[in-house]
């Protein structure tokens, strides 16, 4: 099960939440979503569980504590809407190209 954690401190590293989700259970895989000029966490990241059991049991038992000076917000994370990330451009605009005629 992937769950979603948000209101992530700057300083949560991927080893901070392996260590406090394996309190719950098996954990399979832990990713902070990071921006990619700075490097700097955006504040969230997802947690995969392998026992449904397990994850939910830690969703309750996670979501509201405090972890390195901020109150997590733990949820099952929901699928990407289709068309992957959204906000795109739709058409329009110019087209054709530029440069001379001779």
């Amino acid at each position: 099960m992937n769950i979603f954690v948000g209101n992530l401190s700057r300083d949560v590293t991927e080893d901070d939440l392996q260590q406090a989700f394996e309190a719950f259970g098996k954990v399979k895989s832990v990713k902070v979503i990071k921006d990619l000029f700075s490097g700097e966490s955006k504040g969230f990241g997802f947690v995969e569980m392998q026992a449904r059991a397990e994850a939910q049991s830690a969703i309750t038992g996670l979501n509201g504590k405090e972890l390195k000076g901020r109150a997590l917000n733990v949820n099952e994370a929901r699928p990407r809407p289709e068309g992957g990330r959204g906000g795109g451009r739709s058409g329009g605009g110019r087209q054709g190209g530029g440069g001379r005629r001779f």
